[in-house]
């Protein structure tokens, strides 16, 4: 006979199978041949034969059983997986709601217009962590960044720059500037683990404070400013 999970049965069901093992037993039966006629397995017809030998049926009386996974949840597995996909493809001012990224109150902005639902903060955390979210600072990408150019760059004229380089015994610096900027942003939003949210953001600013380089062997250089450097002055600390 097919085994069937009887943790599938309603518990009145198991109940009635349980004693149904037990009359079997009774009548002398071989457990193994219990558990083929019951449908269920030898292993499980011997625990119940034991419980019953122990406590009589009442020990084979179904328990309180506990919330089963997905139970009693404010959102419906539809509006979860609804509500997921919008969280990756979309951003919050996308859907003219007043934040740049998603937090815990942009989502349950959305959870409240899209399905008129009022959702605690913390409850909206353990739905976030079950989804495999978590808050992260988003990478700053510019709107004038070109990858096919970048590409390019790296597989075609970096290796005659590193040939020349070599050639010449000479350094390659990769320079770059930073500092404190009047726009910086450092908040967090929610997005799925190890896929970092981007902000795309205007890549000419006044943010110049420091300027430093490092060498492909880790030799490294900085110097602070207070005004834009002027290419004289550029030329002064690369040749430092």
């Amino acid at each position: 006979m097919e085994k069937i999970d009887a943790r599938k049965h309603s518990q009145e069901t198991q109940y009635e199978l349980r004693k149904q093992v037990v009359r079997l037993r009774q009548k002398g039966m071989a457990n193994q041949d219990v558990a083929e006629l019951v449908g269920i397995t030898a292993c499980h017809a011997s625990t119940i034969w034991q419980k019953f030998q122990k406590g009589g049926l009442e020990a084979l009386r179904p328990g309180v059983r506990g919330r089963r996974t997905g139970e009693q949840r404010t959102l419906t597995p539809e509006q979860e997986k609804l509500l997921r996909k919008i969280l990756v493809d979309k951003t919050p001012d996308q859907l003219k709601l007043p934040f740049a990224l998603w937090t815990r109150e942009a989502v349950r902005m959305e959870i409240r217009h899209r399905f008129g639902l009022q959702m605690p903060l913390r409850t909206l955390s353990e739905y976030l962590k079950r989804w495999g979210m978590t808050a992260q600072k988003p990478t700053k990408r510019a709107y004038e960044q070109n990858p096919e150019r970048i590409e390019n760059w790296l597989e075609a004229e970096y290796p005659e720059i590193a040939a020349r380089a070599k050639q010449e015994k000479a350094e390659i610096h990769w320079g770059d500037e930073t500092g404190i900027q009047n726009d910086a942003y450092n908040a967090k939003g929610f997005a799925p683990k190890g896929e970092t949210p981007v902000v795309r953001l205007n890549a000419r600013k006044s943010r110049i404070n420091m300027i430093s380089a490092v060498t492909n062997l880790g030799k490294a250089r900085f110097m602070l400013y207070r005004e834009t450097m002027t290419a004289k002055v550029l030329i002064k600390f690369m040749s430092s």
